[in-house]
């Protein structure tokens, strides 16, 4: 079997880039978790939090926003596969939906445990 070739490297990159250039430009959510990750790096320069405080918040931006784009592209999938309303398709884009929820709880919950001492003190 022949292996196809793939893509230069800077090629990959450009397909991700235009991946989350095109989910922020049409994805209301995304849009608000962006807006939300602004607002903490400029909270962070105000307070001055600490490297493990931004590494902390680094990583908790990069994963909502990553289950954001992978929410995305489940319900791209779904939708491409079947415009009827089936049970599995549903379960498929709440579950995702789901999944950035989750996240987006957990990272509002540390934000507050490294912002509210700081606003306080």
């Amino acid at each position: 079997m022949k292996r196809s070739k793939k893509p230069p490297l800077y090629k990959s990159f450009g397909y991700a880039f235009e991946g989350i250039f095109t989910c922020i430009r049409n994805e209301r959510n995304i849009k608000i978790h962006c807006v939300a990750a602004i607002a903490v790096v400029i909270a962070g320069f105000v307070f001055n939090i600490s490297p493990i405080e931004w590494c902390i918040c680094l990583t908790l931006f990069g994963l909502v926003i990553s289950l954001e784009l992978v929410n995305t592209a489940v319900e791209s999938v779904v939708d491409l596969v079947t415009e009827e309303r089936k049970p599995l398709a549903k379960i498929a884009k709440d579950t995702a939906a789901g999944a950035v929820l989750v996240s987006a709880i957990m990272a509002a919950i540390a934000g507050l445990i490294i912002f509210v001492p700081k606003l306080l003190g």
